[in-house]
Parts: C-alpha cells; sequence; structure tokens
C-alpha cells in the first residue's frame, strides 16, 4: 500500500485535520501546521471510524449478559493482549492496568509501592517531566541521576548512586525520551544496571512509543522492564486512555488506589473481598472508547511499520535541525542531529530567538502563519532550568515576583505526518520574525505574560 504513493503524502492521509484551515491575524486563512505533537497527536482517520462504527455497540462492561455488553467486554479485554504483544509484555506475568493517561499511571505506581515500602527511596532523573518526578516526592526519599550541560543522562552518575545508596534504592525511573531535547535513553542498559544493584525500572515511555518500537523483554533477561507507562493522546489515540504494565505480585498484593464498583468481588458491612487483577484496579466504569482508539492507533502504527516511522521522522529532524541552524539570533538546545550519527533522538527541538521572549515567538508564529509550536518549560521544570542554566537567586526572583514573564523555551515537535514544506513555512517565518524583531515585539507586547509553565 505505501509503496504505490510517496510516503510523505501517505502518511498525512492516515491522520485527521492535516489539511484544516484556521484564521491569521490578517483575517486570511491558511492550513494549520501542528508542530506540537509532543504535547497531543491528532486523531488517526482510522481511530475516528472505528469509534463511530463501534458507537452502535457501546454497552457496559463486565456487567451484563446481553450480547453488546459481551461483546464490549470481550473487545476491552483483547485490547490488553494488543497491548501485551505492543510492547512485549508478559501477559502470564504481568498485568496490563488502563488508566486515564501517565500521569495517572505513575501516580497509581507510587501509591502501590509506598504500601510495601514507605523506607524505599526512588533513583529518578534530572531530565524527567513532573509526572515522573512528584508523585515519587511526594511519597519517597528522591535522588536524581544527573544530565550534562548538553542535557544527557550521566549514566556513570546513576549507577554511582546505586553504589552510593546500595540496597535503599528500590526503584528506578527513568523518561524513554526527553519531552525537551528529544534524547532517548538507553532503557534495557540502564535496566541492566539497576537489576545489579537490586532495584527495579520503570519507563515513562510517553514520549517514546509514537516514534519508535519499545519491548519490555523477558522477565529473566538482565535488560527487562519490570514497568512501563504511556498514553494513547500522543499515539494518535484520543479518548483519554493510559497503560501501567507491571508485576500481578504487585497489584495482587496492595491495596487499590481506588475504590468502588468493578473493583470488588464481595463487600459486607465489615469487610471487602477484592476482584481479581487487573479489575481490582480498574473501579468504576471503563473507558471502553479510550481503549478501542488505543488499539485502532496502534494497529494502525503497525500496520506501517515502527520502523517506517522512525526513519521518516528522523529525516525531518534531520532537515529541520540544519534549516534551524541557519538562522541567526536562534539557540538550539542539546547536541546537533547530523545525518549518519548513531544516536537515537526522537523528532523534537527547543530553541530561543535573541530578544524575543518564548511565548511571544509562539504566538507570532500562530497568528502570523498558523504554525503551532509549545513554548514554557514543557511540564520539565528543573531540566529546563538547568539547560537555560538559571541561578538559584533567578528561580528566587521567579518565584517571588508576580507577573512576571516566566522563563522558558519553544519547542518543534514533529509527528509522522508532519513534511518538509510544513518544516520550510516555519523556517521561512523565523527567517521573517528575526529580521524584523522591533515591529513582531511591539505587536505583540502582551503576550510574554500569559506564558503556561
Amino acid at each position: 500500500m505505501i509503496r504505490g504513493m510517496e510516503l510523505s503524502a501517505y502518511l498525512r492521509t492516515l491522520v485527521a485535520g492535516a489539511e484544516v484551515k484556521v484564521p491569521l491575524d490578517s483575517g486570511d486563512y491558511v492550513p494549520a501546521i501542528n508542530f506540537d505533537n509532543a504535547a497531543t497527536t491528532p486523531p488517526f482517520n482510522a481511530v475516528m471510524a472505528r469509534i463511530a462504527n463501534f458507537a452502535a455497540w457501546y454497552s457496559s462492561i463486565h456487567r451484563g449478559k446481553g450480547y453488546k455488553s459481551v461483546l464490549a467486554s470481550d473487545l476491552y479485554e483483547e485490547g490488553r493482549n494488543v497491548l501485551a504483544q505492543f510492547v512485549n509484555a508478559d501477559k502470564q506475568r504481568d498485568h496490563i492496568i488502563y488508566t486515564k493517561n501517565t500521569t495517572e499511571s505513575i501516580n497509581m505506581l507510587a501509591y502501590l509501592l509506598q504500601q510495601q515500602d514507605r523506607e524505599q527511596m526512588i533513583l529518578a532523573t534530572e531530565m524527567e517531566h513532573l509526572a515522573n518526578d512528584l508523585p515519587w516526592r511526594e511519597k519517597f526519599r528522591v535522588e536524581y541521576a544527573a544530565v550534562d550541560p548538553d542535557g544527557r543522562l550521566s549514566l556513570a552518575d546513576l549507577e554511582n548512586r546505586l553504589i552510593k545508596f546500595r540496597g535503599k534504592i528500590k526503584l528506578v525511573t527513568v523518561t524513554g525520551a526527553s519531552n525537551v531535547v528529544g534524547y532517548v535513553n538507553p532503557v534495557h542498559d540502564i535496566a541492566r544496571t539497576a537489576h545489579k544493584y537490586g532495584a527495579k525500572i520503570l519507563v515513562d515511555a510517553a514520549q517514546l512509543v509514537p516514534h519508535a518500537a519499545i519491548d519490555m523483554k523477558p522477565c529473566g533477561s538482565p535488560e527487562h522492564l519490570d514497568y512501563l507507562v504511556f498514553s494513547g493522546h500522543k499515539m494518535y489515540a484520543p479518548f483519554g486512555m493510559g497503560v501501567l504494565v507491571g508485576p500481578r505480585e504487585l497489584f495482587d498484593n496492595t491495596e487499590p488506589v481506588y475504590r468502588g464498583g468493578g473493583a470488588v468481588r464481595l463487600a459486607g458491612r465489615d469487610f471487602i473481598q477484592w476482584s481479581e487483577g487487573p479489575a481490582r484496579d480498574e473501579a468504576g466504569t471503563p473507558n471502553l472508547m479510550g481503549v478501542v482508539a488505543m488499539i485502532t492507533a496502534i494497529k494502525t502504527m503497525q500496520s506501517i511499520g515502527l520502523k517506517v516511522i522512525h526513519n521518516y521522522e528522523r529525516y525531518l529532524l534531520e532537515y529541520l535541525w540544519a534549516g534551524l541552524e541557519s538562522i541567526s539570533h536562534l539557540r538550539l538546545y542539546a547536541q546537533p542531529v547530523r545525518k549518519g550519527q548513531k544516536e537515537e533522538r526522537v523528532s523534537l527541538i527547543s530553541f530561543n530567538m535573541e530578544d524575543v521572549h518564548h511565548n511571544v515567538l509562539a504566538e507570532i508564529l500562530s497568528r502570523e502563519a498558523g504554525i503551532a509550536v509549545r513554548s514554557g518549560m514543557f511540564c520539565a521544570h528543573p531540566y529546563v532550568q538547568k539547560l537555560l542554566q538559571l541561578s538559584p537567586e533567578q528561580l528566587e526572583y521567579y518565584r517571588t515576583t508576580p507577573n512576571v514573564p516566566l522563563p522558558g523555551m519553544v519547542r518543534v515537535s514533529l509527528g509522522l505526518y508532519n513534511n518538509v514544506q510544513e518544516i520550510d513555512a516555519l523556517l521561512d517565518m523565523l527567517h521573517k520574525i528575526v529580521n524584523n524583531r522591533p515591529f513582531f515585539k511591539h505587536k505583540y507586547q502582551h503576550a510574554a505574560l500569559s506564558a503556561h509553565p
């Protein structure tokens, strides 16, 4: 199917809204260019079609014997098999828990692990999204493996901290790919190191699964990933779906986070007998449409080929990096992306323009060219602060001074449906802004105060 069409054109046909037009400040309408895929991707057309076709069969899960209910329940459970195959999880050893997003998955895991051992330590990294930081801070003592000035994780520092706190650190938690600069961490090497010192590993794969295949590997392997979390909304599947994969022994020997219908086999006034997993950790009416969307998105990605997606997005990333380097007054974060480099990256780049606040630049791109990017600290505040080289005194100033524009960056994140023509439009607009900074800064001077963190 793909061989009969140019790849980029074919991929573009798979996504809803790729040709939608948006208004500009001038009153003209232009095709929207979405470069904010690291936050949320648009849905696949196949996902929307599947949702529309399945709507007539929508029914309760595990609550009835009617034909529709049985059909819905079977589909809901079959989703776990699709997910297990997608990440090579062990269905006999692991539970696959449906959640509403990656953040809920990590919060749930932190709650369950605290029940097992309140004194254990967690080893995170300085590059984590707040969703893989704040839940651990609340419940455990957390150490952070360092990153270098370019934002790369120091594997040596990670191992040194495991040695220093030998036996106390029970979990290493790390992002599969940075949502700020796109570095892909060698999660299997990290798993090997964690297991060497008696710790398990959690991989936050929210930024990785839309761009590359992931393999949890067999539980007997030293490179096995003990826990894995990710979300559907970053992989072309809306309707609020997340996943938590981990060993059955944890879920079966802890009290559920959420309590209510579906999680209970039998309850009296003075006792509760929980359901067998994974139902015990999925209280309430399940998000069936979210499961349908995620399953369809996974099958669509597999039909394209994860390697095809990765290689195409790498091509776009190299093209974008070279173009941004040619523009004066831009500071790009992280090391350059070059053709032939072996270093793995996902398709996003963060930068700043000299003398133009990041939020102002994002608004100019949107209102003057219909280009959507993200600005701010991308919910990875300590990491961005380190890349920006902000001092403690500067942070204290921002913390204690209301209504001051906060620091940050502009992030361009690509999806499989983006193309070179869209990148050219971005580069042309950036050249125009650089050459007319006083005009644009004056026109959009209000925008800095509306910056989102």
